[in-house]
């Protein structure tokens, strides 16, 4: 048998699955994990981050002024400290101490005022880029085929657009006027070192080789652990996002013991991740006041000999101690911040990868856009295989004129979703060609084919707004009275109308507070009112009674009515009226005809009519 079609697959795993991961919105998602995302090449990462950032150039340029100017004055400090001791306190210049104080004091305000002004404006600078991030990630969603949907679980998806997008932002937010004030700061501290006493300058670098290499190594692995964090979080938000889409599911298969040991599993991997990250990267801060403090007892030590030499001041080793610090803590700082950007770093690829996803092909440069058709659809020769070697549809050839009724039945996995699949170029077909009125589908514009396809599926989708937004969504810019005349011609308006807020009742998420059957009739108004030129209805009365599936019949003959119309269905004895009934197996057309036709021809479809008939009757 051929191999289904991820709308079929999802079908039947909501209807029958005993899966760890049940049903979902996740297309072929369940049970699925991402492989692991490890920073491969941060700079290459952070090359394409700052494309975003230039964008705000103005802006950064103003951020980057105040922590120059910020840096420097504090700078100043430890000089005047030096200075302070030497020329006013040893001496006992009282008054000459106050003025240095006054001054050292306006030094330390204006950057303060610096520094506040920074973090300011880096806010500002930081939510504007993620939003557009953001903005794009989403934007690039809308341009991916169907294909790359049916791969990704749903949940992992929007961990990316939330916490790996969240990531980047606490990271601008904090990081990057740090390690810009960061390196500003060792320089002009590594300077003042140099002027005030080249020896002790020697001797205070004596840690900084093992601080560089100690901080490289830890660094290597932790953007390892973090990568790994952002990827057990995505599988958990996936576990988490499936099994409240399947509720109903996962009870009645009664799996809530065996979600919640599998939460607990997933939950116990992000712990052991989110450990060994917090702990390879904790390691850094005591490691360096380790260093820090040696270095403070070397240069003690050596600067109260060369005082006793008389070959320095007090003022200048206590002016040198504060610069000496003032050069290790940004380094410590700097391998602080590796917390925050190795996880930033494997977010943003993460982004990236999305980013980097082939979109949809292209319309052909000579692309139509059609304002109405006649209807008529032919498929010549088509093939078509979802994998490589695997073949689902086996040179198909479909004649359809236009106001035809044609019904696509077979087993699960035949193939007659994937004729669907095709004709609305969700999936681009491998070989042969598909026409509308003799325009190959390939030639007219997506999204224009889209408008003239009206599809009502079994699963049918509806979004948390009014019941009269969810119809209008068939044609956005139809007045109240036309939807209202769409739903009566589903045979919808009279349930509408009973519900607490007629037809400005808010729906809970996919149509919650509504029945099966309800759902159904409101997506066959949406069709109605988008008035479609073809037809495509999927099972769309298979999961209802037989009471509301007479409704929703005679609302699908008001919408097949001067159409051409494709309805695929497993119950026979909807299709008996249809103009033509294709029957499909293993990707191949093997029969069709009326139901008299084939019925008389005693072949596979008359074996599936007495199957189905003998367990109806049963």
């Amino acid at each position: 048998m051929a191999k289904n079609s991820p709308e079929e697959n999802q079908s039947n795993q909501r209807q029958t699955s005993t899966s760890v991961r049940p049903g979902g919105l996740g297309r072929g998602g369940l049970g699925m994990g991402m492989p692991v995302v490890k920073a491969q090449n941060p700079k290459q990462t952070l090359k394409r981050l700052w494309h975003y950032m230039i964008q705000e150039a103005k802006t950064l340029a103003v951020v980057f002024a105040l922590v120059v100017v910020g840096t420097v004055l504090m700078l100043t400090g430890p000089y005047f400290i030096g200075v302070a001791i030497d020329r006013y306190i040893t001496p006992g210049d009282f008054p000459g101490l106050l003025r240095l104080s006054a001054l050292m004091l306006s030094i330390f305000v204006v950057s303060a005022l610096c520094t506040w002004l920074q973090n300011y404006y880096m806010i500002g600078l930081s939510q504007k880029i993620i939003a557009q991030m953001r903005k794009d990630l989403f934007a690039k969603l809308h341009t991916l085929p169907l294909r790359f949907f049916d791969s990704k679980p749903h949940g992992e998806l929007m961990s990316r657009l939330t916490n790996d997008i969240e990531n980047i932002s606490n990271t601008l937010n904090s990081s990057t006027t740090q390690v810009f004030a960061s390196i500003i700061a060792i320089m002009g501290a590594f300077a003042m070192m140099i002027y005030l006493s080249p020896l002790l300058t020697i001797f205070s670098l004596f840690t900084i080789p093992i601080m560089i290499v100690a901080t490289k190594k830890i660094a290597k692995g932790t953007r390892t652990y973090f990568a790994a964090q952002q990827k057990n979080l995505g599988d958990l938000n996936g576990l988490i996002e499936e099994t409240i889409s399947g509720q109903r599911v996962v009870k009645v298969f009664c799996r809530e013991e065996t979600l919640i040991r599998q939460f607990n599993q997933d939950n116990l991997k992000l712990k052991e991740a989110g450990i060994k990250a917090q702990i390879y990267s904790g390691i850094i801060m005591p490691f360096m006041n380790v260093l820090n403090n040696l270095s403070f007892a070397i240069l003690a030590g050596f600067g109260g000999w060369l005082v006793i030499q008389g070959a320095i001041t007090v003022g200048v080793i206590a002016s040198f101690i504060s610069y000496s610090r003032q050069f290790t803590r940004p380094v410590n700082e700097l391998a602080n911040q590796f917390n925050m950007v190795q996880s930033a770093i494997a977010g943003a690829e993460r982004f990236f990868e999305i980013m980097d996803e082939a979109p949809e092909t292209k319309d052909a440069p000579n692309a139509v856009a059609l304002k109405e058709i006649g209807g008529n659809v032919d498929f010549t020769d088509v093939s078509f295989s979802y994998m490589l070697d695997t073949p689902v549809l086996k040179h198909v050839d479909l004649h359809v004129t236009s106001g035809q009724t044609i019904a696509l039945v077979g087993p699960t996995g035949a193939g007659k979703t994937t004729i669907i699949n095709l004709l609305t170029r969700f999936y681009e077909i491998n070989q042969g060609s598909i026409t509308i009125d003799g325009k190959n589908i390939q030639d007219i514009a997506r999204n224009n084919l889209r408008q003239l396809l009206g599809i009502v599926l079994q699963d049918t989708f509806l979004f948390s707004e009014s019941v009269r937004e969810n119809i209008r969504y068939g044609k956005l810019e139809a007045t109240d009275e036309q939807v209202e005349a769409a739903a009566k011609l589903a045979n919808a308006d009279t349930f509408i109308r009973r519900l607490p807020e007629g037809y400005d009742t808010v729906l809970t998420e996919d149509g919650g507070n509504l029945s099966q059957g309800q759902r159904q009739l409101i997506a066959i108004a949406r069709a109605l009112l988008a008035d479609p030129a073809i037809l495509i209805l999927d099972e769309a009365t298979s999961s209802v009674d037989t009471r509301t599936e007479i409704h929703i019949q005679e609302a699908m003959l008001h919408l097949m009515q001067g159409r051409t119309s494709f309805v695929i269905a497993h119950r026979l004895s909807t299709v008996r009226d249809a103009d033509t009934i294709v029957v499909i197996n293993d990707g191949e057309i093997i029969e069709q005809g009326t139901h008299e036709e084939l019925l008389a021809q005693q072949g596979f479809y008359h074996q599936l009519y007495i199957n189905q008939f003998s367990r109806q009757t049963a």
